[in-house]
């Protein structure tokens, strides 16, 4: 099994990077592959709403940048961890242009996602944690993925880099994350070989304004 975590922060070693290689020693103690994608520090614009990708039905966006090289690798994984930093109580900007692309290439494409197991976590100097963690969680409900869970949420604390290992609690939201989405991947897998998997509904898109 695979999992791939997205680093959506600017820095390629700070503290959103730590507490995913936090969660990715877990998930290696079981025997499970895990990579980080930092993608926070390109240059990654947001959706143009060209619906391209939903006409060409060819798992690419019509912006051509760092997105669609990534894009087959998160297909393939059985697990994906969204990690950001804290920006004005939200996610991080390139990180958010990132998803909004993502995760509609993948709705206008039959919902590649559906049924892999997502996690998401952040790094927060202060406050604002708690919206951003909330923000992340919106992509992988959307998609129908299977989400595991920490002990508290899944927001660690940090300024600099390195900042967030004194902060026990985090460390340890972020362990028992790793051990909890591990587990939870062990249990998909053998539960899709033995119990039918729901069939995909279309999906209804209702408007209220005519």
């Amino acid at each position: 099994m695979k999992v791939i975590a997205i680093n959506g922060s600017p820095k390629n070693q700070g503290n959103t990077n730590k507490i995913l290689e936090i969660m990715g020693q877990e998930l290696q103690k079981q025997q499970i592959h895990f990579e980080i994608l930092h993608i926070g520090n390109k240059i990654i614009r947001g959706c143009i709403a060209c619906n391209v990708c939903k006409k060409n039905q060819d798992k690419k966006c019509s912006i051509n940048d760092e997105l669609n090289s990534i894009i087959p690798k998160l297909m393939e994984a059985d697990g994906i961890i969204l990690g950001s930093p804290v920006y004005y109580s939200g996610v991080a900007g390139t990180m958010k242009s990132f998803l909004d692309r993502l995760f509609y290439v993948s709705s206008a494409n039959g919902n590649f996602f559906r049924h892999k197991v997502g996690a998401s976590i952040c790094a927060v100097r202060r406050s604002g944690g708690l919206p951003t963690f909330h923000a992340l969680n919106n992509y992988l409900t959307y998609s129908e993925m299977f989400i595991p869970t920490s002990n508290y949420w899944n927001v660690v604390h940090g300024t600099i880099p390195g900042d967030v290992e004194q902060d026990g609690e985090g460390m340890q939201i972020a362990r028992v994350l790793g051990k909890n989405m591990a587990w939870l991947l062990k249990v998909v897998e053998i539960g899709k070989q033995e119990i039918p998997v729901p069939v995909a509904e279309k999906k209804e898109v209702t408007c209220f304004v005519r």
